[in-house]
């Protein structure tokens, strides 16, 4: 692919901006669908951005998540879509204070501004003013995953942005960079969502050719092994693969309770030191119910 450019493409591309006042899918999509890749950027230790925007043309669209300081050490010349979504209390970049913080990242002949999403009924959106006259848009999606997606947890940002810009039929192509859902000392893996159904989903939907991960996918193991041992029904080794990583997993969680019993002190002298700790010390988000 082409190398990146630091200049705007020609007039009649999506400009700088354009974000702002959209709110309904068809307004996205015609913003969207003028450009010929979508990188839907993971907030992740895999994601090298330099690297990753030289191997995409300047007519490419990157899309960030929240707080984008954590992969982004300098301002991004190219291109750039934020997702901001809404927590019971609004955005987090908004509660906590950090909108300019994390806009910063973006220049203005580049970005085409946020897109406040929400996609449970008890998440918020934000009006535009609260983003500090960044452009701003919003996309309502509750309910979007709700038919299909693990009971009792909610799909994350990318995820649901994965689906939607599929839905959309969009002209480029849609693709996802660091999405690996791997636990590292940096990224912690939020149990809130079901990560495993979501990196099933993922994988499936490329080898559909609905989108692309950046880096390809790996071909399945145990495909190969049906092809080579045609004798064994496909079926028989789905449920030794299932039986073998229910055994692993029970395995762990016995190991995981040894690892909480062994830690119940350390985590009771934690516990006792944060509720003695003076309160002009514990940093309250602003806007926090409460706060004038």
């Amino acid at each position: 692919m082409d190398r990146k450019t630091t200049a705007p493409v020609d007039a009649g591309f999506p400009a700088a901006g354009s974000a702002a006042g959209l709110n309904s899918a068809e307004e996205w999509r015609e913003t969207l669908a003028g450009f010929s890749h979508i990188v839907l950027v993971a907030n992740s230790d895999a994601v090298d951005i330099a690297s990753l925007q030289a191997q995409f043309p300047p007519t490419t669209l990157f899309v960030f998540f929240n707080k984008v300081y954590k992969v982004l050490s300098r301002p991004f010349h190219g291109h750039s879509l934020l997702i901001s979504r809404g927590q019971p209390r609004g955005a987090n970049i908004v509660y906590r204070g950090e909108v300019g913080e994390v806009v910063k990242f973006f220049p203005k002949e580049f970005f085409l501004g946020i897109m406040n999403i929400r996609l449970g009924p008890e998440e918020k959106l934000n009006p535009a003013a609260d983003f500090q006259g960044a452009p701003t848009g919003h996309l309502d999606l509750v309910g979007f995953c709700s038919d299909f997606y693990t009971e009792g947890k909610t799909p994350t940002s990318g995820f649901a942005m994965a689906l939607w810009l599929s839905d959309l039929k969009l002209p480029g192509t849609i693709v996802l960079a660091g999405f690996s859902a791997r636990r590292t000392q940096k990224w912690r893996v939020v149990s809130a969502h079901d990560w495993s159904f979501e990196q099933t989903f993922l994988r499936l939907f490329a080898r559909l050719g609905k989108i692309s991960i950046h880096g390809g996918v790996s071909v399945n193991p145990y495909v190969r092994l049906a092809e080579r041992f045609t004798e064994v029904p496909p079926a028989e080794i789905a449920l030794a693969a299932a039986e073998v990583l229910s055994e692993r997993l029970g395995n762990a969680d016995a190991e995981i309770d040894k690892l909480i019993s062994l830690t119940n002190v350390i985590r009771s002298t934690d516990n006792f030191l944060r509720s003695i700790r003076p309160k002009f010390l514990k940093r309250r988000p602003k806007g926090a119910p409460g706060e004038q």
